[in-house]
């Protein structure tokens, strides 16, 4: 079953983490188990509060959404021991009219890679060759689908030798005197008797009634009954080498789960492998990928909430399919290639707009889902008092603070009581950060919001110095940050770029590069159209 993830925008404030929560947990209650909630970026004070509160972690966090071998049909052939023999290698393959199959060791890596080239290379080289070297005797045994003679004759492991055939009317007495050749014979005890008297490496007896004192002897010739033809023996008897013998194992490139699809085919331009081995996080393979399977990857699939632009959404997003959104912001620029449901509504929380799915849909959040939400709605709204707030949103935030037999106002005051103590400027910045392109001016928007914007003024210069330093790395044409304070009902603002851009736009006469807001609560309703109307 493959996941949909769920997502909100970048630097995730605590309605977006929520949303993404409170949507996969909707769809968990319908039945749909395979959404699951993620987030783009870290996790800010006052969202780990409410989770805290609430008894909830997290959503993992994940990098980017490109397409991954993970995330592609690969194939998953047999893949078998270094010790096995090459008949049955050989078998695998044509049966499954395999090109290619993974070796491995005793503890499942990756030990080689066979391919049908390997195999007909061998078989090639055999021709040429008579003597075999070092066949473990249980491959032998096998590949002749034979049985031990004698099988107390236990200090054989291994068989090595000169092969020969004891036709009936022609053979070479060499090879009965020789330890180290290997006979093959049928039905002919007398040369079987000298055989084992003169201690012949190894006997094959082919198509033969065995006496008993063959079966008892002791000597070392390791004695084999096969029901096969000599003929066809000494075809097989090559197979028995063990495919660790002849498999690819150098230069092989190898893929793991997590690589990506972009490197995976950089990569397999500079190589002409017909199959390459997959490998897990512990290095175990779990399959094979060859070029068919990227001309049609299996793109990973995402629920967008509490954001529709690609500059705030997740890094790889045009290799996504995105299944949904759910929003409550402005419609932007993220495009599909077929029709999406869009759920977009003027109200100050996505929060609220999913309490209304909840409500559709006859599912009634559990206390603690709905505590969350409720939070959320107070958190994007700044306690009912950002003009982005509607009476849908203090309706339903009062609907799902009686579910969860809380007080919207003291989960309010807990939540805003936040003066950022000793935490980096750079990391207070980024708590709720987002970048814009307006009509080619680009510009990034900060707001933190708490309950006494006294203590983080006083930091002042320590957060104009950082800002001045992204504009530069960046190339802003202006930086801002909202220092929003819920009990005076206004935005310290402080900025660098354009003291004009920030005057024009907000009838306002800056001093020292920052000012006050009075009744300035949202970035969405009351900074961002001013400086559009402005520069449009």
């Amino acid at each position: 079953m493959n996941e949909i993830y769920v997502t909100g925008h970048r630097n995730p404030d605590t309605d977006s983490i929520v949303a993404s929560m409170a949507y996969a947990n909707l769809r968990h209650a319908l039945g749909d188990r395979n959404f699951k909630a993620v987030r783009i970026g870290s996790v800010n004070d006052e969202t780990q509060k409410l989770l805290d509160r609430f008894g909830f972690e997290a959503p993992p966090r994940i990098k980017n959404m490109r397409t991954q071998v993970r995330d592609l049909d690969f194939d998953h052939p047999p893949v078998l021991d270094r010790t096995v023999p090459i008949d049955l290698a050989w078998r695998t393959m044509r049966n499954g009219s395999l090109t290619a199959i993974p070796i491995v060791d005793e503890d499942g890596c990756l030990f080689g890679m066979l391919s049908t080239g390997d195999v007909a290379s061998y078989d090639m080289q055999s021709m040429l060759e008579n003597r075999l070297r070092d066949i473990p005797l249980f491959n032998l045994v096998s590949v002749l689908e034979g049985t031990l003679v004698n099988e107390y004759a236990t200090s054989v492991n291994t068989v090595s030798g000169e092969l020969f055939i004891a036709l009936p009317q022609n053979y070479e007495d060499a090879a009965l005197t020789n330890p180290e050749s290997i006979l093959v014979c049928g039905n002919q005890p007398e040369v079987i008797d000298r055989a084992i008297a003169s201690g012949v490496g190894c006997l094959i007896i082919c198509r033969s009634d065995i006496r008993p004192e063959w079966s008892e002897c002791r000597s070392n010739t390791c004695i084999i009954s096969t029901p096969l033809t000599a003929r066809r023996v000494s075809r097989l008897i090559y197979q028995a080498l063990p495919v660790e013998r002849i498999c690819a194992r150098e230069e092989i490139v190898a893929f793991h789960l997590d690589d990506y699809l972009d490197d995976v085919r950089e990569t397999m331009l500079k190589s002409r492998f017909h199959a390459y081995p997959i490998l897990d996080e512990n290095e175990k393979v779990v399959g094979t990928l060859a070029r068919f399977h990227l001309l049609r990857p299996r793109r990973k699939q995402v629920v967008l909430v509490d954001h529709n632009e690609a500059a705030q959404s997740v890094p790889g997003l045009e290799q996504v399919e995105i299944l949904e959104i759910i929003d409550h912001h402005r419609l932007a620029d993220i495009q599909t290639g077929q029709p999406i449901r869009v759920r977009n509504e003027p109200v100050g929380s996505t929060n609220t707009i999913l309490t209304a799915m909840y409500q559709e849909n006859g599912v009634v959040p559990s206390p603690k889902i709905a505590g969350l939400m409720a939070g959320a709605i107070l958190s994007d709204t700044v306690m009912f008092k950002s003009p982005t707030c509607t009476k849908r949103d203090i309706a339903m935030a009062q609907r799902l603070a009686h579910i969860a037999n809380i007080s919207l106002e003291e989960l309010g005051k807990s939540l805003f009581s936040f003066d950022g103590g000793e935490k980096p400027v750079e990391e207070l910045f980024r708590t709720d950060y987002k970048e814009f392109h307006i009509s080619g001016q680009n510009l990034a928007v900060s707001q933190i919001t708490c309950a006494d914007s006294e203590k983080l003024m006083a930091r002042g210069e320590e957060f104009l110095a950082y800002m001045e330093k992204l504009k530069g790395e960046k190339d802003f044409d202006l930086v801002m940050l909202m220092i929003t304070d819920v009990l005076r009902e206004g935005t310290e603002l402080l900025y660098v770029g354009s003291d004009d851009t920030i005057q024009q736009a907000f009838s306002v006469t800056p001093k020292a590069n920052r000012v006050f807001l009075p009744g300035v609560m949202s970035r969405k309703k009351q900074i961002i159209p001013m400086l559009t109307a402005l520069w449009g």
